[in-house]
């Protein structure tokens, strides 16, 4: 019998950050592009329409998350923080 050898796919957790800017910009701008894309052209060539104005809007995206979302956890932390009595 052949021995199956598992690779461990675990990324480090300093990447973190990188790869939550990764996943919520390419989900915002896949989800906004679609939306922008139906709302002023119609589902008339939607697919090929959605697809430009992702490859667009993503590069963008992605350094806006990287810059932004640091800021936004702060906030968010000091709105959210403990009241100590």
């Amino acid at each position: 019998m052949a021995e199956t050898t598992q690779i461990d796919m675990t990324i480090h957790p300093r990447h973190a950050n990188l790869l939550f800017s990764l996943f919520m910009s390419l989900s915002m701008a896949f989800i906004m592009s679609g939306v922008l894309t139906a709302i002023y052209h119609g589902f008339e060539d939607f697919i090929s329409s959605w697809l430009l104005g992702f490859v667009i809007a993503w590069p963008i995206a992605f350094p806006a998350v990287l810059v932004i979302a640091p800021r936004v956890r702060r906030l968010v932390q000091h709105l959210t923080a403990q009241i100590h009595s």
